[in-house]
């Protein structure tokens, strides 16, 4: 007992100490002795020592200090796909601008291998010359993300680390004129108890409605004023005091407010429309400009304004608007355009907080080219509205930073919802045929064509258009969060991904492994289809012995198991042996490899002509990984008769994967749930038993309507339970 408490103390502490010294590795003081000063900021020559207060190092030329190095990771989340930090030095001037990128550790082989880490570096040095302030004022949205095919995540986080970590260090040292978002001072909140209703003069003239106007000479001279020809040359028609835009705003979602310009009936509409925490505010305009767009359509993005309040911003779609009639105020102006637009919560807008309404005005100056200026309609809830917070809120980094990383991953999923729904679809027309897989199985010539269409589909949409395969290294890198300090933050990244690991979950308690190896596999799919081709082209089929078939079934076991042990002592050399996988060369990046890796992935196909699904049955890990808890399934679904195994061996001949025993038995963990066996089952040229069945009853002319064909009744002799596993 000493002893073994020894151990478990030796093993204890040498972890300790293992994690202590990865954790001080990877440190800003670590990473710059292997960087080039110039390489951050051109022409400096050393680095000075890191602050304590501020996590960075003087970048210096000649002595004296022109950039801050600092390492993004340590000012925010870089969690990648792969569950593991992506470390990026930067290097940041006094006027808030990166005047150098370094990508110095990353564990991204999950989408990295194969594709260059030289595109990467290459990508990741672009961001030199980013102009911080302006992604500021822009809510992170003032460049261009340039995104790998493979790499999506990985760009997205990337960009993220480098924009926030960037603007918390001007913020923190006063750089390009940003200031630090203070957690100390009076706060406020808005008082929702307030609902007295005001005429339009008193609420235009306490700061309640703000206004923007413009007339066409000002527009001029702004365009003038930019040098740009193009524009000069193509002025706004009209006279110079003609008005341009007049555009008004007010915070609605005050009750005083809202009911005041509302009425109380469109109001009461209001607050049945917003959700708890969100805001709204009502924009008015009329003059020769739209601040909505004549090239808006529903389902799209008002692309002429977004409300902008410290470093976020919020654009509006069309399902965040609703269009008002007219302005409830008795003595108030008439309008062309009265909207109102809500404010998501995720947004984290705080209504008691100054913030703005930034008016994009754009000139063509071509066919198709135009150009743009920004005006500000500036906006602060009047001090009657507000209330003293008595307990000044603490700003919580953790939290920031936890928002910060949802916002990350909500942004994924909204991009990303054409695939989603598709993928939805494609799960529920699956689930469906399983649940009814008698009736799908019934006619034989449709139901081959509709697996090989939706065969098809998985290899396309799923494997090659959306880079969705899953892989043994998902499970590593669960496995690796779970010892680490689990966050879903990693894993919500990949929203198709995420929603397979979830579909398959629940697949595994209903029906096994099958679900995802028979039908969302995209190599699995490559693997059949190639076979069905080869099939059709007379290629010789292989059916290997019984016996060796039953002992080569071990393999993607010990191969599993082998890569998850592994994974205990180095997740990077375990993901290395995870190649034996072929998913990234033949699905995620299509062949374009190193040709030893397309060499293997084509050997494996070639095999596949001759042996269906050869890898799927043998060497594929994550097959023998799920196959494991598969044994917890709650149903057995294939149905079977007494005469299966014995004496009628034509499902076992027929199995595509030889997962049906000489003496009838289906194999659950080497089953792919193809159903061709109940496609057998229901046969009126193949199943002795329906054959049986169908002279009966043409000897004794008598007709059952109660057991359609293939299904005897309970009491007939030929009856057995649906499976026998």
């Amino acid at each position: 007992m000493v002893v073994r408490r020894a151990i478990h103390f030796l093993l204890a502490f040498t972890l300790s100490c293992l994690m202590a010294i990865s954790a001080h590795a990877d440190s800003l003081a670590s990473f710059l002795p292997d960087i080039e000063p110039a390489d951050l900021a051109p022409g400096a020559d050393a680095f000075g020592p890191v602050r304590d207060d501020v996590k960075v190092a003087p970048v210096l030329k000649s002595g004296e200090t022109i950039a801050w190095a600092f390492l993004t990771s340590d000012f925010v989340g870089t969690t990648g796909y792969s569950g593991k930090p992506i470390h990026v030095v930067a290097a940041i001037d006094d006027e808030a601008i990166l005047t150098g990128v370094q990508l110095v550790k990353h564990s991204e082989p999950i989408v990295l291998i194969g594709i260059p880490n030289s595109r990467m570096v290459e990508l990741t040095e672009g961001y030199a010359g980013l102009d911080l302030k302006r992604e500021a004022e822009t809510g992170g949205e003032g460049h261009d993300l340039d995104i790998i095919s493979g790499a999506t995540v990985t760009i997205m986080v990337i960009d993220d680390s480098l924009v926030r970590g960037g603007i918390k260090v001007a913020r923190a040292l006063g750089l390009g004129g940003l200031s630090p978002l203070l957690a100390d001072g009076p706060k406020r909140e808005v008082d929702m108890a307030q609902d007295g209703v005001f005429d339009w003069s008193t609420l235009s003239g306490d700061g309640s409605v703000r206004r923007l106007t413009l007339d066409i000479g000002q527009v001029n001279a702004a365009f003038e004023a930019t040098g740009d020809q193009r524009a000069i040359n193509r002025p706004e028609p009209g006279e110079p005091d003609d008005t341009f835009i007049d555009m008004h705003m007010a915070l609605v979602s005050v009750p005083s407010i809202g009911k005041s310009l509302l009425g109380e009936a469109e109001y009461q509409n209001l607050t049945e429309w917003l959700e708890e925490g969100e805001q709204a505010i009502l924009v008015l305009g009329r003059g020769a400009y739209s601040f909505k767009g004549s090239g808006y359509v529903r389902g799209g993005i008002f692309d002429r304004i977004q409300l902008i309040q410290g470093d976020n911003s919020v654009r509006f779609f069309d399902k965040q608007q609703e269009r008002l009639g007219k302005v409830a105020a008795p003595d108030a102006p008439s309008f062309t355009e009265l909207d109102i637009f809500k404010i998501p919560v995720d947004a984290e807008f705080n209504p008691a907080e100054p913030f703005r309404l930034q008016l994009l005005v754009q000139r063509a100056v071509g066919a198709v080219e135009k150009t743009f200026l920004t005006f500000d309609l500036g906006y602060k809830l009047p001090e009657q509205y507000l209330l003293p917070v008595t307990a000044p809120a603490v700003v919580n980094d953790a939290t920031g930073e936890a928002a910060a990383k949802a916002a990350l991953w909500q942004r994924i999923w909204k991009d990303r919802t054409v695939e989603i729904g598709v993928l939805g679809v494609m799960l529920l027309v699956l689930s469906a045929t399983f649940f009814f897989q008698f009736h799908a199985t019934m006619n034989a010539r449709f139901f081959y064509w509709f697996r090989i269409g939706y065969l098809t589909m998985t290899l396309f949409f799923i494997g090659w258009y959306a880079n969705a395969q899953l892989s043994v290294v998902n499970l590593m890198a669960l496995a690796g969060s779970l010892r680490s300090g689990f966050s879903w933050d990693a894993f919500l990244l990949d929203p198709l991904v995420f929603i397979q690991w979830f579909a398959v979950a629940a697949a595994l308690l209903f029906w096994g492994r099958g679900a995802y190896c028979g039908w969302l596999c995209p190599f699995g799919a490559l693997q059949e289809l190639t076979n069905k081709i080869a099939r059709a082209l007379k290629v010789p089929q292989w059916t290997l012995p019984w016996g060796l078939n039953e002992r080569l079934w071990p393999a993607k076991y010990m191969i599993f198991l082998g890569l998850f042990g592994l994974s205990f002592v180095s997740i990077p050399l375990a993901e290395k042996y995870a190649e034996i996988e072929p998913f990234k060369t033949a699905i995620i990046l299509k062949f374009m490899r190193d040709w030893p890796f397309v060499v293997f992935a084509l050997l494996l196909l070639g095999i596949g002509l001759f042996i269906e699904r050869f890898y799927c049955r043998y060497l594929c890990p994550l097959g023998g990984a799920l196959a494991i808890p598969a044994r917890m399934r709650m149903f057995d679904w294939l149905r079977r008769y007494k005469d299966c195994g014995t004496p009628c061996q034509t499902c076992a001949n027929e199995c595509p994967v030889q997962a049906i025993h000489p003496t009838g038995e289906i194999n659950p963990n080497e089953c792919v749930t193809c159903l061709h066996c109940q496609v057998l089952y229901q046969s009126e040229d193949k199943c002795p038993v329906v054959i049986r069945q169908l002279k009966r009853r043409a000897k004794t002319g008598s007709v059952d309507l109660k057991t359609p064909l293939g299904q005897p009744p309970a009491n007939h002799p030929n009856a057995k339970p649906q499976s026998v596993s």
